[in-house]
């Protein structure tokens, strides 16, 4: 790591989301995250796998909210989280193919030329993840 990099990595991770209770099931019964926050007011629950948090706010008005399109919009294009081996990317595409609300992109599958092995989804609400083996 650079001496001089102002950061050092990532704290967490802001989505907006249609539909905040499906998404915060999607993360904590899916993925096995805790729930580590909630702010009924706000409204956001916060999620974390120990690693990072992430911070799931209820859009506004989801019935008229624009879906993101990765390829015109500004802003998050996906986030990646990675998992513990290529095993591990294989059983969570097992159990995520038939998950509701959940749409594989594609399966796992290797990255470029190298090693690792990846696989991009779109969770309840439609925010892209794609999860990585290393």
């Amino acid at each position: 790591m650079s001496d001089t990099a102002a950061t050092e990595g990532v704290h967490h991770v802001g989505l907006t989301v249609p539909d905040l209770a499906k998404t915060a099931a999607f993360f904590t019964q899916t993925l096995g995250y805790d729930q580590v926050g909630e702010r009924p007011d706000y409204p956001a629950i916060f999620v974390s796998d120990g690693t990072v948090m992430i911070t799931l706010w209820q859009a506004s008005d989801p019935a008229n909210a624009v879906a993101f399109d990765r390829k015109n919009v500004i802003g998050l294009h996906h986030m990646a989280l990675k998992v513990a081996s290529q095993d591990a990317l294989d059983t969570l595409h097992d159990k995520l193919k038939n998950t509701d609300g959940v749409e594989i992109e594609f399966a796992p599958e290797p990255l470029r030329d190298g090693p690792v092995r990846h696989m991009m989804t779109a969770i309840p609400g439609g925010v892209r993840i794609e999860f990585i083996a290393v």
